[in-house]
């Protein structure tokens, strides 16, 4: 028996919804045809977000309560809907999802796509990032508060430096903070500019901001995860749904509303009557871009160095011993 459907209209085409009524977020009630109308409603700041980037999705075909499946490589998809190449740090390659319109991305939602992950290039220059992102990531005994702390000391940063910084919700309990970068820099020296700068953060707010990459040293301090501006490590769009019951969304906010928004205020029932009441609060990111040679005179000068890899990276030139520090032999230390 064929499955049920319904087609929805979205930037001039019509993209076909498979069982609409599927239960996909349990603890609001909101279905898979919620979840594909919301990516509509929302398509001119989801697609500025996206638009011509490497993307990867996160899907949950049966719901945010089954396992998802991470997909780096676009499957099987309608002429239209356009890739672009990749190469991750292992030197394969990948066609990764492209969007270059709002349809793809509701037709993607139709596959369970609830989260989109958008590497920080655009597909003309896939080796050199065009987005500076600090991911402020709260750690146990932390939550948004401090995290939402630790963005404002970053504005001040950014500020002090000549840069534009735009601030959004992570869709959980973090905040990412992101400026647009003139695409001349690789991803190590973008990934080198983000240890510096968050180093600068740390010596700011020792007690509430750490650098440390083993989670034995953080405390409770909210973590900036400069390796989030490694090749092939994404942090969650704006305006991406998270799998979540409540189906909380990444949302872009002013550094005014930062003051003392609650970002479980942001869900796919709330966000699309914001988005006609306020556009895309960010929709001037895309007017400036910005040099790093500040952020890479202070690594250079720092003696500390370079900071670990993730793990499923290839030993890196230049990094430290690769060893969670209470397990390191006496050698190592």
């Amino acid at each position: 028996m064929a499955s049920p459907f319904i087609e929805l209209e979205a930037g001039g085409r019509t993209v076909k919804v498979t069982n609409p009524d599927k239960i996909y977020f349990p603890g609001i009630n909101a279905t898979k045809r919620d979840l594909v109308e919301y990516y509509i409603s929302v398509g001119d700041g989801v697609l500025r977000a996206l638009r011509e980037r490497p993307t990867n999705l996160k899907r949950h075909p049966d719901g945010v309560e089954a396992e998802a499946i991470y997909q780096k490589r676009m499957p099987k998809h309608p002429d239209w809907i356009e890739t672009a190449t990749v190469r991750f740090p292992s030197g394969r390659t990948a066609d990764s999802f492209c969007p270059t319109e709002v349809a793809a991305i509701a037709w993607c939602a139709n596959l369970g796509t609830i989260d989109f992950h958008p590497w920080p290039v655009r597909r003309a220059d896939v080796e050199h990032p065009d987005e500076l992102r600090i991911d402020i990531d709260p750690q146990p005994g932390t939550g948004f508060d401090e995290a939402r702390k630790v963005a404002f000391i970053a504005r001040e940063i950014f500020s002090e430096l000549g840069m534009e910084s735009f601030a959004k919700t992570s869709g959980n309990r973090g905040v990412h903070v992101s400026v647009r970068l003139e695409p001349r820099w690789d991803f190590i020296d973008v990934r080198h500019a983000a240890i510096a700068f968050a180093r600068e953060v740390e010596h700011r707010a020792p007690d509430l901001a750490t650098t440390a990459w083993w989670k034995e040293e953080r405390g409770e301090r909210v973590f900036i995860d400069f390796n989030q501006n490694a090749r092939d490590r994404t942090v969650v769009g704006a305006y991406s749904v998270r799998a979540r019951q409540d189906g909380m969304v990444s949302t872009p906010v002013t550094w005014d509303e930062l003051t003392d928004c609650d970002a479980r205020d942001f869900t796919i029932r709330t966000v699309p009557e914001r988005f006609a009441r306020l556009g895309d609060v960010h929709a001037t990111i895309d007017d400036r871009s910005h040099t790093l040679d500040t952020l890479l005179e202070w690594y250079a000068k720092d003696d500390r160095g370079d900071m670990p890899y993730p793990p499923n990276y290839p030993k890196m030139p230049g990094e430290p011993k690769r060893v969670q520090p209470s397990k390191a032999r006496p050698e190592e230390d």
